[in-house]
């Protein structure tokens, strides 16, 4: 079951060497790491994932059991979370000394992570959010909430998760209603209904910790006057103990599609006003301050989509070599065959390997640009790189989380029929991706942050730099014998991109802004298009040139195999990247002209 979770061949040549993350070593900061520890963390890893959390995976998806406001996990997930604390895996690239982390690269807990979300998405959603909530505390937190909640929180003593949503106001934030009135003592009195809270409330740990955005009584309207609290399921005594129920109350858990092995939950705060929090960060700050948290949980998702489609794609690629049905077309008296042998089955395992393999790399790149931030000793240099991982999160979100989906969506259609039963993995998985694409910000959103945000920051300078990093992986590929017409391929994508990008950001200063905002999601996608063009292209030169200098015998089936999975990609996917900027770039009016009776429905 192990190369069912993560491809380990794949993992350490993306790591090794694509990435050189040996070069971190280097550093002060890393001195501690060289591969033989590298490898060893894997290692450890990849056996928690494989042999406790796969096995809770099908059991998790039975479901959390709702009864009296309390809710209880599957109770598998018991024993993982405690061999999961006992490793001190949720901070393992925290800083040992404030948040008593592990201190390893960033890349190196996204290697980590892989296997672990492989093993079981729904369990490690409650570590996820856990993490992200306690880098709230340590960034806007003051000592006396440090010390109350940092360690515990990051040790996985106590949970963590993250209240913005509402009944009534969803994507839009702004629109909340929950209120905070300050009380004499400092502390602020909490009232409100929060909805769809992953991990809102579960019997895994003593305590759970909620950030909660709400507007203090008579602050602007809007997100300028949203402010945030942490808020605790049960309030903490000075020594740190714990004291009485905060009123954090569970009024309910979602029957969803998938990931049912977490807890989606209903919350009311203050229904009997005698819920308490402390303001984090200062007034009227609170979206700014919760960004950093929905940023890293946004990076989060797109792994987490990853995952399910790795794991997918290596199921369904045992299932391909196992599973013999039908005839080889150029031998049909030779009797069946494994269904490997067929075009077709070939061409969606390939479809499903291109993709895999261009998330595994542009995810393990936005580590290596958090590393780089670590260590670097320029400023400006790391406030570049803060630009660049910014630049890569609606990528990583957005168009990740959407080829996550086709990717899982083939797992199932390889199966065949077994694929729709339950009896097989890829069901669940396919079930388990969809919401990938809504949470955390909408794939829509995504695409507007792309388009609005991320491309015209500080006039478009980190968005070109952006774009110059994929020629340089051009120039770098043409000078590898036989690389040169994979490079003129991506090459011809990245300049027909540049066009486009220019002609999207006149046309929006026109007044044909909403047709351009119509194209949001297309540009995301043709903008993944090219990302992954540029990592299969790396990858593709890193390969030749490993097989240049004579390559292990062992590892040429590799390197060829990362030859081939470009030319499929360069050859079926980046021509109609083309086919699709062309498209975006007559800004159809038809999509904001068109009435909205004019839909049909009735």
């Amino acid at each position: 079951m192990a190369q069912q979770i993560a491809d380990l061949r794949d993992v350490e040549f993306v790591l090794f060497e694509q990435m050189e993350i040996e070069k971190l070593c280097q550093s002060e900061k890393f001195a501690d790491f060289n591969r033989k520890t590298i490898n060893m963390i894997i290692s450890e890893a990849r056996q928690l994932a494989v042999k406790e959390m796969l096995p809770t995976q099908k059991l998790g998806d039975e479901g959390c059991v709702f009864e009296n406001g309390t809710v209880k996990v599957p109770e598998s997930f018991h024993k993982v979370y405690e061999l999961y604390r006992e490793g001190e895996w949720l901070a393992m690239s925290d800083d040992p000394d404030e948040c008593g982390g592990g201190g390893m690269p960033h890349t190196l807990s996204l290697v980590a992570n892989e296997f672990f979300i492989g093993g079981n998405l729904s369990f490690m959603l409650y570590n996820g959010l856990t993490h992200g909530a306690a880098k709230l505390v340590e960034h806007f937190g003051t000592e006396q909430q440090k010390q109350l909640f940092l360690k515990r929180m990051m040790s996985g003593e106590w949970a963590g998760t993250m209240l913005l949503t509402e009944p009534e106001a969803g994507s839009d934030v702004g629109a909340l209603t929950t209120s905070a009135k300050k009380n004499d003592d400092g502390t602020y009195s909490i009232t409100g209904n929060k909805i769809f809270i992953s991990g809102g409330e579960h019997d895994l740990t003593k305590n759970i910790i909620h950030p909660v955005l709400a507007r203090i009584e008579g602050a602007p309207a809007g997100t300028r006057g949203i402010s945030l609290f942490l808020v605790p399921k049960y309030r903490v005594n000075d020594d740190g103990s714990l004291g009485d129920f905060n009123d954090v109350v569970c009024t309910g858990i979602e029957e969803k599609m998938g990931l049912h092995g977490n807890a989606t939950a209903s919350l009311t705060l203050g229904g009997k006003g005698q819920c308490i929090g402390t303001l984090l960060g200062t007034e009227n700050k609170g979206m700014s301050a919760m960004f950093v948290m929905m940023n890293e949980a946004r990076q989060l998702v797109g792994q987490q989509g990853f995952c399910a489609a790795t794991t997918s794609y290596l199921h369904a690629l045992n299932y391909a070599r196992e599973r013999i049905q039908g005839a080889n077309l150029t031998a049909p008296q030779a009797g069946g065959v494994p269904i490997i042998q067929h075009p077709d089955v070939r061409r969606q395992l390939l479809t499903m390997k291109a993709y895999i393999e261009g998330m595994r790399s542009l995810i393990y790149y936005s580590g290596t640009c958090s590393d780089a931030i670590a260590t670097s000793d320029s400023e400006e240099e790391k406030q570049l790189t803060r630009k660049i991982i910014e630049i890569l999160t609606p990528i990583i979100k957005g168009y990740i989380t959407d080829k996550a989906w086709e990717v899982c969506s083939h797992g199932v259609q390889v199966y065949g029929g077994y694929g729709y039963t339950k009896e097989y993995p890829v069901e669940q998985l396919l079930r388990d991706s969809r919401i990938l694409m809504i949470y955390e910000g909408t794939n829509g959103i995504q695409a507007i942050d792309l388009l609005n945000r991320k491309m015209r920051m500080d006039g478009g300078k980190p968005f070109m730099d952006f774009l110059s990093r994929i020629d340089k992986s051009i120039n770098d590929a043409k000078t590898v014998a036989g690389m040169e017409g994979f490079a003129e391929q991506v090459a011809e994508v990245l300049t027909s991109y540049q066009n486009l990008v220019v002609k999207i950001g006149q046309a929006a200063m026109s007044d044909k802004v909403q047709s351009v905002f119509a194209q949001a999601t297309p540009l995301l996608d043709v903008t993944g298009d090219l990302v992954f063009g540029w990592m299969l292209l790396w990858r593709a030169t890193v390969a030749a040139r490993a097989l240049e200098k004579g390559a292990k015998k062992k590892d040429q089936d590799f390197y060829e195999g990362q030859l081939k999975t470009a030319e499929f990609f360069f050859n079926t996917v980046l021509p109609v990247s083309l086919g699709k900027i062309n498209a975006i770039s007559r800004m159809n009016d038809a999509a904001v002209e068109i009435s909205d009776t004019s839909f049909g429905g009735k």
